[in-house]
């Protein structure tokens, strides 16, 4: 019989500052769902920094005590849904889980059935945490692009490219034949991303610092923005006639300063992508191309492992921009 104990990092906050450690909790500690999976793996992503940390203009978490971790891949214990039954192995990314729902920092979850997707044929449940929420909002973007008719050979620009979404997008999209050019503001992480994939490397603030202008000489055909703020105002200014841009990103701020130009002068779109709710089929096809694309996973030099008690730090190192590639959290 599996034990009812088990280690989690728990946020509490007994005054303004949110505090988080190891601690043991029992199944029952747990909240309502009608599946308890074991977890085997997380990571750690710029969301789970921010629930850590209390960063931001709002805290991210709002009710204490919490387990943060907004992806997992564990094997289900026991199940009371007809999807899953114990012995299966299952994947948890979006749907609140880590923000509002107790998440995957922990050896047990408890969810709801209809947040599962299976890990796909030839892919392990490390390799799915290696790439987690970062690595299947890569290939949505992706996706969006290519259905958009941006193919293969055209110039991409990925920003925040050394970041867990900008490293995978990097590699997909070198994998899949188009010219890379990888932004960042760490100009010693060129040999990284060329390793990755990347043709050329364009310091961030070359893109963020420009002159506000509604339009400016065309770059790309396309991009994946994980910035936002003036970055995105300025990759729409400079995308190719025809273009398309994929956001998902605001580490740059919330707020869009454009005009209409890029829009009805070149035809160019932006294409918003969310990993947390998109359908469940959509997730699973991604999961799926990710194995196609990708079937060895991730390089090892792209990924680091840490435990339950390196989280904190970690948490603070990607608030501060100081983490590159995916972070992995062995249970």
């Amino acid at each position: 019989m599996p034990s009812k104990n088990f280690k989690a990092l728990v946020l509490r906050r007994p005054a303004e500052r949110i505090e988080a450690s190891v601690e043991t909790l029992t199944d029952d500690d747990l909240p309502a769902g009608d599946v308890l999976v074991r977890v085997h793996y997380s990571d750690v992503g710029y969301k789970d920094g921010l629930a850590i940390t209390g960063a931001g203009h709002r805290q991210l978490v709002q009710s204490f005590p919490f387990v943060p971790g907004v992806d997992f891949a564990g094997v289900v214990e026991l199940s009371d849904s007809v999807r899953f039954k114990p012995g299966d192995e299952v994947i948890v990314t979006g749907w609140g889980v880590g923000e509002r729902h107790w998440g995957g920092y922990a050896k047990k979850a408890r969810v709801k059935a209809e947040w599962l997707v299976p890990v796909p044929a030839g892919m392990t449940m490390r390799q799915a945490m290696t790439y987690g929420s970062a690595g299947l909002s890569a290939m949505l973007c992706v996706t969006a692009l290519e259905r958009h008719g941006v193919v293969a050979g055209s110039d991409i620009l990925v920003t925040g490219a050394t970041g867990g979404v900008g490293s995978v997008a990097v590699m997909l999209l070198h994998r899949l034949g188009y010219r890379v050019h990888g932004s960042t503001s760490r100009a010693e992480e060129e040999i990284y991303l060329r390793a990755l994939g990347a043709d050329e490397i364009v310091a961030a603030k070359d893109i963020s610092e420009l002159p506000a202008q509604p339009l400016l000489p065309e770059r790309w055909t396309g991009a994946i923005d994980n910035v936002g703020g003036a970055t995105l105002a300025n990759v729409l200014a400079s995308t190719a006639y025809g273009g398309a841009v994929a956001a998902l990103g605001l580490v740059g701020g919330t707020d869009l300063q454009t005009t209409v130009l890029p829009f009805i002068k070149r035809g160019v779109a932006l294409l918003g992508v969310d990993s947390e709710k998109c359908p469940n089929e959509t997730r699973g096809a991604a999961w799926r191309r990710l194995v196609e694309i990708l079937p060895e996973g991730l390089p090892d030099d792209v990924i680091e492992e840490i435990g339950l008690e390196a989280l904190p730090a970690r948490a603070e190192a990607i608030m501060r921009g100081k983490v590159r590639g995916r972070t992995l959290v062995a249970l």
